[in-house]
C-alpha cells in the first residue's frame, strides 16, 4: 500500500512538533499563490513592488516566526517565462545579500511537486550576519511554475534541521 505524500510530511511535522513545542505545524493554503506549505506559525501577509528580472513585480510574502527563527514564502509573476531563470537567480542573490553572505554558497537542485522544471531552481544554505550583529543561519530555494516564481526561506541564529526538512519538504503547487 502507498502512503500519500502528505500524510507521510504530516507524520514528520507532528513528530518535529513533539521534539519542538515551540513549533505549531500547521499546513496553510496560500490561494493566490496557488501554493500549499506547512508552517510552524500563523504567517501574516505583506505585498511590495520591487524590480525582478528587467521589470518591476508585485511580491506577496508570508511570514512568521517562533522559537528565534523566520519561516517566510515569497511569490511574484515575472509575466513572461524568458524572465524566470534571472529571476530565480535574482532571488537566491537577494536572499544571500540580506544576511551579508559572502562568496557562492553551494546549493542543491531543487524539487517541489508541480513546479515547471528549472536549472536554476535550487536550495542552498548560507551564513552571515542578522542585523544585531549575530551569525545568521539561512536556508533558502527557489523555484517557479510558469511565469510565478517562489522564494522559500528559513534564516535564524540556529536552524532546527528537523524544522528545515519539514517546512521545505511540505511545499506543494497542487494542479
Amino acid at each position: 500500500m502507498q502512503v500519500p505524500v502528505v500524510s507521510v510530511v504530516l507524520a514528520l511535522a507532528a513528530a518535529a512538533a513533539a521534539c519542538t513545542p515551540a513549533l505549531d505545524w500547521r499546513e496553510v493554503r496560500l490561494e493566490s499563490a496557488g501554493l500549499v506549505a506547512l508552517f510552524p506559525c500563523k504567517p501574516d501577509r505583506q505585498v511590495r513592488r520591487l524590480p525582478l528580472a528587467g521589470t518591476v513585480v508585485e511580491m506577496s510574502l508570508w511570514a512568521c516566526s517562533a522559537a528565534g527563527v523566520t519561516y517566510a514564502l515569497g511569490y511574484a509573476d515575472v509575466g513572461e517565462p524568458e524572465r524566470v531563470a534571472r529571476a530565480l537567480d535574482e532571488l537566491a542573490a537577494s536572499a544571500a545579500r540580506n544576511i551579508g553572505s559572502v562568496g557562492l554558497p553551494g546549493s542543491v537542485p531543487l524539487r517541489v511537486a508541480g513546479m515547471t522544471p528549472n536549472l536554476q531552481a535550487r536550495r542552498q544554505t548560507l551564513t552571515g550576519q542578522m542585523a544585531d550583529g549575530l551569525t545568521a543561519h539561512e536556508t533558502v530555494a527557489v523555484f517557479a511554475r510558469g511565469a510565478r516564481v517562489y522564494q522559500a526561506t528559513i534564516v535564524g541564529a540556529h536552524l532546527d534541521r528537523d524544522a528545515v526538512e519539514v517546512f521545505f519538504g511540505a511545499l506543494r503547487l497542487p494542479t
